[in-house]
């Protein structure tokens, strides 16, 4: 039986982990942390729950036959809802939008909103889902290192279609006259932790992946997705060895043979890494042994943004929220140049909330409401000191939000957390502090990713946000299933 070696118990490592296990290998996953999931995590207390990553479920698709590949019902271990609103937008001028997976609903709210814009919604969802088919039977189902055969006639004209020079912000001015429209559709640019005046429109796919496919919350809360995957493979066998930090990745001959993790050498037929894949190459790889990725060449590939995050518990509730919300700044341009040009956190950021309880009781105490509040944030830098600004940082958030209707939010607090671009980085090893690994700005930036196999070391295969085909949960498990299959079938 062929030994597997998995570093870090993720989405992606656990995709490939339970998939490898099915096919008859033996898998032992090494964790630094004391619990599974990466950045798909929780916090508890005071009776409160958070979810400290990935908030919304979509593509549900890719979790469902990921169980139905290991013989199981996603049904048996998860319970999972379609939400209504997906998000709820809010403006400085008091205008509320709420968007739907019904479109009928959706187009009531434009209608409203920007009446002239109706049809144009309908427009713009045709030429998403259009986008979406194109990338599902292309970059979401082929590895980098199939591209050979991605630039065959038979996939050629698919990704002429797709392929584009122009910027989401561009694409989306074509279609909406209003402005608040173009900016909640510039708003999925952050679902890769890009700027949308800079990742191309290609993808404009990403909102038929919310409208088409439906969004989604796990009862109990996000974590609970990591944790039924933990079930999973432990009943197909897998080992998971937790607060197991690996030092480096053992390679003999240009071949990667195993790990040493706590002092101790775990050989292997192969290796996964779930560990961002820049750090990867950065931190577990001999220089000797890069071939391709140099310092100079990981140097080039831009991290996505961070996140600046507050838990907080509230001893009162706030109607005039929904499960998903965004409070938007007034001037999107100059948060995103702040962002990604400046890499300095925006004076007028906008902020995401998800408020968990709104949906499920369980999520905090009776009568009080848990917030998870995420600003993005530019990955670590030297002009930022997280440690010294958060406080300033964080009493500007709770005050924006108090002039956007949360009244007396300050003096509700019952429990507070901060979470840093700098936490992001050293918990999770995660290449300066990026949420989404590799930033998607530029239209050549779906080809720089690392790969899922390496390309100058053999048998070492690579999962997660920072590789092919991105981040987020279903992008992450799809990363899994390919290093997977590229393994089974070596």
């Amino acid at each position: 039986m062929k030994e597997i070696i998995i570093i870090g118990a993720g989405l992606g490592g656990l995709s490939a982990a339970c998939r490898l296990a099915k096919e008859g290998f033996s898998v032992t996953i090494l964790e630094k942390n004391a619990n599974v999931g990466g950045k798909v995590n929780t916090v508890e207390a005071n009776g409160y729950k958070f979810d400290t990553g990935a908030s919304l479920l979509t593509m549900r698709h890719v979790l469902e036959e990921l169980f139905e590949f290991c013989g199981k019902r996603v049904e048996d271990y998860l319970e999972i809802v379609r939400l209504a609103p997906i998000c709820r937008y809010f403006w400085s001028d008091e205008t509320r939008f709420d968007a739907f997976s019904d479109t009928e609903k959706t187009e009531r709210e434009i209608e409203k909103l920007a009446p002239e814009d109706v049809e144009n919604f309908r427009k713009y969802l045709a030429d998403s889902r259009r986008k979406y088919e194109i990338a599902a039977r292309t970059f979401l189902s082929k590895s980098l290192n199939d591209l050979p055969e991605l630039l065959t006639p038979k996939y050629l004209p698919d990704l002429l279609k797709i392929s584009t020079t122009k910027t989401l912000d561009r694409h989306n001015a074509k279609y909406f006259r209003s402005p608040k429209l173009r900016q909640l559709f510039n708003r999925f640019a952050t679902y890769n932790g890009s700027s949308p005046y800079e990742t191309p429109a290609t993808f404009a796919l990403i909102p038929h992946v919310e409208f088409g496919l439906g969004a989604w919350y796990v009862r109990g809360g996000m974590y609970e997705i990591p944790r039924a995957l933990e079930k999973l493979a432990r009943e197909l066998g897998v080992k998971i060895r937790a607060e197991s930090a690996v030092e480096n990745i053992v390679i003999e001959n240009q071949k990667a043979v195993g790990v040493r993790a706590n002092g101790e050498t775990f050989r292997a037929d192969f290796v996964i890494s779930n560990s961002d894949a820049i750090e990867t190459y950065r931190n577990l790889i001999e220089r000797k042994n890069r071939r391709i990725f140099t310092d100079a060449k990981l140097e080039k590939r831009e991290p996505s943004c961070s996140g600046f995050v507050l838990l907080l518990g509230t001893k009162k509730k706030f109607p005039q929220l929904a499960h998903h919300n965004i409070f938007f700044s007034d001037d999107y341009k100059a948060e995103f140049d702040a962002i990604f040009k400046h890499k300095t956190p925006a004076a007028d950021p906008t902020i995401y909330i998800c408020a968990t309880s709104v949906s499920d009781p369980t999520q905090a105490p009776a009568g009080n409401e848990n917030l998870f509040v995420l600003i993005n944030a530019p990955y670590t830098n030297e002009k930022v000191d997280w440690e010294k600004e958060k406080r300033d940082y964080r009493n500007l958030i709770v005050k924006k939000l108090e002039s956007f209707g949360l009244e007396d939010l300050e003096n509700s607090i019952d429990y507070e957390q901060i979470i840093t671009p700098a936490d992001f980085e050293h918990k999770y090893n995660a290449n300066r502090g990026s949420i989404y690994g590799v930033s998607s700005n530029g239209i050549f930036s779906a080809f720089l990713r690392v790969p899922n196999k390496a390309r100058d070391i053999e048998n070492l295969y690579f999962t997660g946000g920072a590789t092919h085909p991105g981040g987020g949960i279903p992008l992450v498990l799809l990363s899994g299933k390919m290093a997977a299959e590229m393994i089974a079938r070596s």
